[in-house]
């Protein structure tokens, strides 16, 4: 499995969040990874909807809580990391 990335549209961010979008995605990305890892090792036949929630859950966690608050990730790319975890992959 791919490491997963964290990728911030410009569009929809506003002009400080899009100054500081490097470093926000680096940060995002860190946490999703890390968030990532420890699901995999915790695995135990969660369902992909529980091991998506774990995921975004675990994630947040990792974040300051203000950035945490703002963190929505798309549900499809969250379900696809799930799934891959599920799978084994």
């Amino acid at each position: 499995m791919a490491e997963p990335q964290v990728t911030l549209d410009p569009n929809s961010l506003h002009p400080v969040e899009r100054k500081l979008r490097g470093p926000l995605e680096e940060q995002l990305t860190s946490a999703l990874q890390a968030a990532a890892d420890k699901v995999r090792h915790a695995y135990g036949g969660e369902s992909v909807d529980r091991v998506s929630q774990m995921l975004l859950e675990r994630t947040r966690d990792g974040l300051h809580p203000d950035v945490a608050a703002g963190f929505r990730p798309d549900p499809a790319e969250l379900r696809r990391l799930a799934e891959a975890i599920v799978a084994g992959r």
